[in-house]
């Protein structure tokens, strides 16, 4: 029962991102991003995309850090990872 976030590792748009997700429920990550103000065009589908600025403030306000492969191993054992292939069935939906 943890909202969980990696270290920011990921380029993109001239900074580097980290993904925030949820271990229990997307209603759980969904309010977690509500209460810090993350936009909700940071959502896909399983998770949010966080710039590297905003990484120290979430941790602060409970995000537990932890490394990428630990981050997408939970997601997966929760059961709210959307594979590669699902996302691309999401598209245009």
């Amino acid at each position: 029962m943890a909202v969980l976030i990696d270290p920011p590792l990921w380029p993109k748009h001239g900074t580097v991102w980290s993904h925030l997700v949820s271990d229990t429920s997307i209603d759980e990550l969904v309010a977690f991003a509500e209460r810090n103000g993350i936009p909700a065009r940071g959502f896909d589908l399983d998770h949010y995309d966080v710039p590297a600025e905003r990484y120290d403030e979430l941790v602060a306000a409970g995000a537990e850090p932890v490394p990428a492969r630990e981050l997408v191993r939970r997601l997966r054992a929760s059961g709210l990872r959307v594979t590669p292939r699902e996302r691309r069935g999401s598209v245009g939906r």
